[in-house]
């Protein structure tokens, strides 16, 4: 599933690759004037990316602690039954 979201987001990419540089060619802008537009919406991706990576990054922490707790709840039966055939 994860590889299919992953091609899906390349061939996105792709397509807004291409259709940027088609905008540009026929672009009725100046230079200067293309220039902005693009640092504009460059500025917007990074901003984008920017929250996209810190939403995966908070989801990755509640992940591991999720996790965490699970490992620590296995490992205290672990324990309570060597203490139990030990006795």
């Amino acid at each position: 599933m994860t590889n299919r979201n992953g091609d899906k987001v390349l061939w996105m990419l792709a397509g807004l690759g291409i259709g940027a540089g088609v905008a540009l060619l026929f672009a009725p802008k100046t230079g200067r004037e293309t220039r902005r537009y693009l640092k504009h919406i460059a500025e917007e991706g990074r901003d984008k990316v920017v929250e996209t990576g810190e939403e995966v990054f908070e989801k990755g922490k509640e992940v591991y602690e999720r996790g965490k707790a699970v490992v620590d709840d296995a490992m205290e039966y672990v324990d309570r039954g060597r203490r139990a055939m030990f006795r």
